[in-house]
């Protein structure tokens, strides 16, 4: 099931997505979903004439893995991590399908990531490894945007990865989903970048999910984005940049001057 946000010029509201391709439609639902389930109200409109919003706005956080790919650690010169390499991006660094990436003036090298999202669907502490999927409400895609040169020079990633825009999230949230094997692809301006599968994933996401909960709670809408693989590189305004989960869907944005 695809479950998205999106606006017809009111309010956001949730919807399931479904229709063949090309000529889908959005079913509204009563409230969240993450909170209230699923119920549908009965309305309905196009895809095509609703704006998809970020699926969701984490109410505390977004738990980035880095480094989780060996090819992604080499093409950086740096070492396999011993265990997950976590950060932390803020809520506010969040934005959906086709809203700009704004390229701050304090950076000159700012580079796409592309990754899969996962969405968190209760509030957990200490989950054993077996039991990571009791606590996953599904999948989405993101775009971990990334200043390199703040990165390199700040020696922490705070800056380098919380500027407002750096979390593209979308298109939607996929809940009937299979994570382990499916291929990660990042194009700008219609050019191959990026190509790689979770199965290379240096801790997959029950690991990962284990870890990150082992020292920090993780609430409903909270999102892990579990990694890029090789091949990032820099971005700049009026590019456009597509990530593609397989089995989830493509998330789009352009890149913009801070005007």
């Amino acid at each position: 099931m695809r479950i998205a946000r999106f606006t017809t010029g009111d309010d956001p509201e949730y919807g399931v997505v479904g229709g063949p391709d090309g000529d889908e439609i959005v079913a509204a639902v009563v409230g969240d979903p993450l909170y209230a389930g699923v119920e549908l109200t009965g309305a309905q409109v196009p895809l095509a004439d609703a704006r998809l919003l970020a699926p969701v706005i984490p109410r505390s956080k977004v738990v980035c893995i880095g480094r989780n790919y060996a090819a992604h650690v080499e093409e950086l010169g740096h070492d396999v991590p011993a265990e997950p390499l976590v950060f932390l991006k803020p809520n506010t660094s969040v934005v959906g399908p086709f809203d700009p990436i704004v390229y701050p003036a304090q950076s000159s090298n700012v580079h796409f990531e592309g990754e899969l999202g996962v969405v968190i669907g209760r509030i957990c502490r200490d989950v054993p490894g077996a039991k990571w999927k009791d606590v996953v409400y599904g999948y989405t895609v993101g775009n971990d945007v990334t200043a390199r040169d703040l990165q390199e020079s700040d020696g922490q990633w705070a800056r380098a990865k919380g500027f407002d825009s750096f979390c593209p999230l979308g298109p939607w949230i996929e809940t009937d989903f299979d994570p382990s094997d499916v291929a990660v692809a990042t194009e700008l301006n219609g050019e191959l970048k990026q190509k790689g599968s979770t199965s290379l994933m240096l801790f997959d996401i029950p690991t990962v999910i284990s870890y990150i909960t082992s020292f920090m709670t993780l609430l409903p809408g909270d999102v892990i984005l579990t990694g890029t693989p090789a091949g990032v590189g820099p971005m700049r305004p009026g590019d456009q940049v597509s990530v593609t989960v397989e089995g989830i869907g493509t998330l789009t944005n352009t890149v913009v001057s801070r005007g």
